[in-house]
């Protein structure tokens, strides 16, 4: 789909269309090539229906939070051509459950995790893209592994045959300073670029940084972020939880 897209009625591809170009001006801001930014839609809590109109309209990358709802929209958008990450916390006894809808876990945070994929993959005989998952804000109610930790997790995964580490994936700092915001994500561009020059196991094809969300995914452009993921900006606030 075009940055600008169709004219349409529909709210969700109206939003859609306007964070295109978003992400588009902050490619060229930051003297980035054109389309070197992918745009993740987050549909947690998302309807199939609204899925499957922005997968028409030419959208291609989703993620999912929980495994349930890879299972439950599974036969609504079967037949739709589109990539699918996991993005949320995976816990070990979902992973059946997910692996055999998504091409990529972007939340590995472990390597007792990587080894249970591992297995669940080499059974399935096929190979898994994954995401080391950072802490770079230090706050204790993020997952992920600290930038110190990092170089433990990554060649740990590395020798997994089954798995191959394709990047890093944070979630920003939960601060209205942007400038704090932007240090934590040009932290984890740094480690990216210092691992691949200093020849760190498993560093050579980790070149994907998926940071920024609806809120800032500009800031992460401008820091370096490869994939960006989306899901209020384009679909709305989602409804409170409820009970």
């Amino acid at each position: 789909m075009r940055p600008d897209g169709p004219e349409t009625d529909n709210p969700d591809l109206v939003r859609l269309h306007d964070v295109r170009r978003q992400v588009a001006s902050a490619e060229q801001a930051s003297g980035r090539d054109a389309g070197s930014v992918r745009l993740l839609l987050a549909t947690k809590t998302i309807a199939a229906d609204r899925i499957r109109a922005v997968l028409a309209d030419g959208h291609r990358l989703i993620g999912e939070n929980r495994a349930q709802e890879v299972v439950a929209k599974a036969a609504e958008l079967a037949g739709m051509e589109f990539e699918q990450h996991f993005i949320g916390h995976l816990q070990a006894n979902k992973i059946n459950q997910v692996l055999p809808y998504v091409s990529c876990v972007q939340t590995v945070d472990s390597s007792e995790l990587a080894a249970r994929l591992d297995t669940r993959v080499a059974a399935l005989n096929r190979t898994l893209d994954v995401l080391l998952q950072v802490n770079v804000s230090g706050e204790s109610t993020k997952s992920g592994v600290t930038l110190r930790e990092l170089p433990e997790l990554l060649a740990a995964v590395a020798r997994r045959p089954h798995l191959t580490v394709r990047g890093y994936m944070t979630i920003g700092l939960n601060s209205a300073d942007l400038g704090a915001v932007r240090a934590g994500y040009r932290s984890l561009t740094d480690f990216r670029d210092h691992a691949v020059a200093a020849g760190v196991e498993g560093a050579q094809q980790a070149l994907e940084l998926s940071m920024g969300m609806s809120g800032d995914f500009a800031d992460a452009i401008a820091e370096g972020a490869t994939i960006v993921r989306v899901g209020s900006a384009v679909f709305g606030r989602r409804p409170a939880p409820t009970g």
